[in-house]
């Protein structure tokens, strides 16, 4: 079987620092290469893989700003105008890639990775029915929408080291937005009177200089930027625990299952697919507010690390997300021959 992986082209496949959807595609076109399939990745120029690599986009957009639209275009364009070359088109590009499966005669099958505004719904709507919609976890499906299956994220677990959380502090690892509670999460580490590490892409620099910069300092709220993957696995693995606040019904929550794969149990406000991805008072704590959040620390202590570790190998690890993906592909291929 002949498999296209379109990836984004916001950053490199996998990314330097964030950039999951990018890191997703890596991750299962790795795992997919392992498993001795043929596998083209539709990337940026720079991306690192073992698959054949095509790309019109030497350089991230992220990195390298360009015309946005343009480079897309170009991008999608090269991989449907080869279409015929491939038994299926694995999509984790969004809706535009959609747009092109009623012109061609391969197979697509889209991950959708979540759902920007409901204004995108109409073009998921228009070809459900010619193609076909995994989601990431099952609440984050549409109700318009028809889906083949749900497959979890999964995780190089290679890159995740059983840590034991010797560090004593809180981490934060995550987008700075409003959304996923980077200020909410400093309350809680103060009120619990935790040291408290904050990693990730500021997202939202109005929020980051009101609401998170005047509280950082150089002992207890520390800020440590967009941590790459090995400055990630050592945060993960000596913190207490993953401090995930959201304030959204967040489609998947990669960092979450991270820290678990690291042995590191997770305090997640209960929102999204949180309660799919974390065993409230076995992996973590499930919580609604603030006060349990601090209290679901004071707690942190008697989960096990080990069951954490577990948890995340059984259902994100990188072999269990792929070989559900082939069962799709092999499901795909047998409708589209009529068997």
């Amino acid at each position: 079987m002949k498999v296209a992986i379109l990836a984004p082209v916001t950053w490199r496949t996998p990314p330097r620092n964030y950039g999951p959807w990018e890191q997703v595609a890596s991750v299962l076109t790795e795992g997919l290469i392992k498993e001795g399939i043929d596998v083209t990745l539709f990337a940026t120029g720079d991306s690192i893989t073992q698959a054949k690599l095509k790309s019109v986009c030497e350089k991230p957009l992220g990195e390298y700003p360009a015309d946005a639209k343009v480079m897309e275009c170009l991008h999608i364009s090269n991989l449907m105008e080869q279409a015929a070359a491939f038994d299926i088109i694995h999509n984790h590009f969004d809706f535009l890639p959609l747009t092109y499966s009623r012109l061609i005669r391969t197979p697509v099958l889209t991950t959708i990775h979540g759902f920007s505004s409901e204004q995108i719904i109409p073009v998921y709507k228009k070809y459900n029915a010619h193609t076909h919609y995994v989601s990431i976890s099952n609440s984050d499906r549409h109700p318009d929408l028809k889906y083949l299956d749900t497959v979890y994220n999964g995780l190089d677990e290679q890159q995740f080291d059983w840590g034991k959380g010797n560090g004593d502090y809180l981490l934060y690892f995550g987008r700075i937005h409003p959304h996923k509670g980077t200020h909410e999460a400093i309350q809680i580490a103060i009120q619990s009177n935790k040291k408290l590490i904050l990693c990730g892409l500021i997202q939202d620099t109005s929020y980051f200089e009101e609401k998170v910069a005047p509280w950082l300092n150089d002992s207890s709220i520390m800020y440590m930027g967009n941590a790459g993957p090995h400055q990630r696995n050592q945060l993960l693995g000596d913190a207490l625990a993953l401090l995930h606040p959201i304030s959204f019904e967040e489609p998947f929550g990669l960092s979450v299952a991270e820290a678990m794969m690291c042995g590191t149990p997770v305090i997640a406000f209960d929102r999204g697919a949180m309660k799919e991805l974390i065993l409230d008072g076995e992996t973590g704590f499930l919580v609604n507010n603030m006060e349990e959040a601090t209290a679901a620390v004071r707690k942190v202590a008697d989960i096990s690390r080990c069951a954490c570790r577990k948890l995340a190998m059984d259902k994100f690890s990188s072999r269990v997300m792929v070989l559900h993906y082939m069962r799709l592909y092999k499901q795909i291929a047998q409708r589209s021959n009529g068997l």
